[in-house]
C-alpha cells in the first residue's frame, strides 16, 4: 500500500467512525479495510486505533497521525484543484523570444488583441537576432526566421519569409528601376551584413538561380536602419516583405524584380514537445496561427 493511499484509508475510517462504514464508502469488505489498517500500523510501528466490539477510537499516536494526514490530504486536494484551474484557464507569465525586426513589425501589433482576449496572461518578450534555445533559456515559445534545428521541440509554420527589392520612388526616378537581378550591379545597394556578409544577393526563378554581387555606400546589421535609409532615397534594399509591407502599400517605397524570388526559410513558432501543453502556450500558438492564416 502506498503512503498516500494508506493515509486516505486511515482518514476515511476515522471520519466514518468504523471499518464497516468506511468499507461501504470505498467499495471494500470490512475485513479488507481492517487488514490494510493493520498493515499501516505495522509500517509505522505504532497502534493507531483502539478496537472494541462496540466502538472504534483513536490512540494518542493515532490522534497526532490523523491531524497530519488530514492536513496533507487537504493540501494535495488544493494542489490538484490549482492545477485543474490553471489548465482550464490560460494564465501566468508567457516568455517569448523573437527576432528584432519581426517582433517590431509583426508580433508587437498582435499583442494588444491577444492580451485583451486572455487577461490572466502576462507576456515577456525578448527580441534578439540569434537562435534561442527554448528549454535552456526558459522561453515558452520562440519565433524563428531561420530553419528550426531543435528536434526536441515542435515547429509550427506561420508564414513565408519572402524578401523584396525596393527603393523610394525618387531613387528609381533618378537611377532607373532594375529589370533583371544583374541590373543591381549598377545601383547603390544598401547591405544588411547580418543577411549578406558575402555582399551578394540571391534570387531564383523556375528556370535558374542568380547570385548577384552587390555594393553600396551603407552597410548595417539592423534591417530597420536600412529601411529608413531606403525611405530617405539613399539606395536599394533587399529586406523581408513583412518589414516593408506598409511602406509599399502607402507608396513610400516601390518594389522591383517582382518576377524573381528571394526568400529565407519560412517563419515558425517553436514550443516544447510535451504531452500536456500549457494552456497559455496553446492559446498563443493558436492565436498566431489564426493571425497569419491565409498568408503564403
Amino acid at each position: 500500500m502506498d503512503r498516500i493511499g494508506g493515509m486516505e484509508l486511515f482518514v476515511r475510517v476515522v471520519e466514518a467512525k468504523g471499518f464497516s462504514a468506511a468499507a461501504g464508502l470505498l467499495g471494500l469488505t470490512p475485513s479488507a479495510v481492517s487488514k490494510q489498517i493493520t498493515r499501516l500500523e505495522d509500517q509505522l510501528g505504532a497502534r493507531l486505533l483502539h478496537r472494541t466490539t462496540r466502538r472504534l477510537g483513536l490512540t494518542e499516536v493515532g490522534e497526532i497521525y490523523y491531524g497530519h494526514c488530514a492536513r496533507i490530504l487537504e493540501d494535495i486536494r488544493e494542489a490538484e484543484q490549482a492545477v485543474s484551474e490553471t489548465l482550464a484557464t490560460p494564465r501566468g507569465l508567457l516568455r517569448i523570444s523573437v527576432p528584432i525586426s519581426f517582433g517590431e513589425a509583426r508580433l508587437a501589433p498582435l499583442l494588444p488583441g491577444f492580451l485583451a482576449q486572455y487577461p490572466d496572461i502576462r507576456v515577456s518578450v525578448v527580441a534578439n537576432d540569434r537562435y534561442a534555445d527554448t528549454v535552456e533559456e526558459g522561453f515558452d515559445v520562440a519565433i524563428l526566421v531561420i530553419r528550426p534545428r531543435d528536434s526536441t521541440s515542435i515547429a509550427k509554420r506561420l508564414t513565408a519569409n519572402r524578401r523584396v527589392v525596393c527603393a523610394s520612388p525618387a531613387y528609381f526616378q533618378k537611377h532607373g528601376m532594375p529589370i533583371t537581378p544583374e541590373d543591381l550591379t549598377g545601383h547603390n545597394c544598401l547591405l544588411n551584413m547580418g543577411y549578406s556578409p558575402q555582399r551578394a544577393w540571391y534570387f531564383r526563378t523556375d528556370e535558374r538561380q542568380y547570385t548577384v554581387p552587390v555594393r553600396g555606400n551603407l552597410e548595417f546589421n539592423q534591417p530597420q536602419a536600412l529601411r529608413e535609409a531606403a525611405l530617405g532615397g539613399l539606395g536599394v534594399v533587399l529586406l523581408p516583405a513583412y518589414l516593408m509591407r506598409e511602406d509599399l502599400q502607402q507608396g513610400l517605397l516601390r518594389e522591383a524584380l517582382t518576377g524573381y524570388i528571394s526568400e529565407d526559410p519560412d517563419v515558425h513558432v517553436l514550443y516544447p514537445q510535451t504531452r500536456h501543453l500549457s494552456p497559455k502556450v496553446r492559446v498563443f500558438v493558436d492565436y498566431l496561427a489564426e493571425a497569419f492564416k491565409g498568408e503564403e
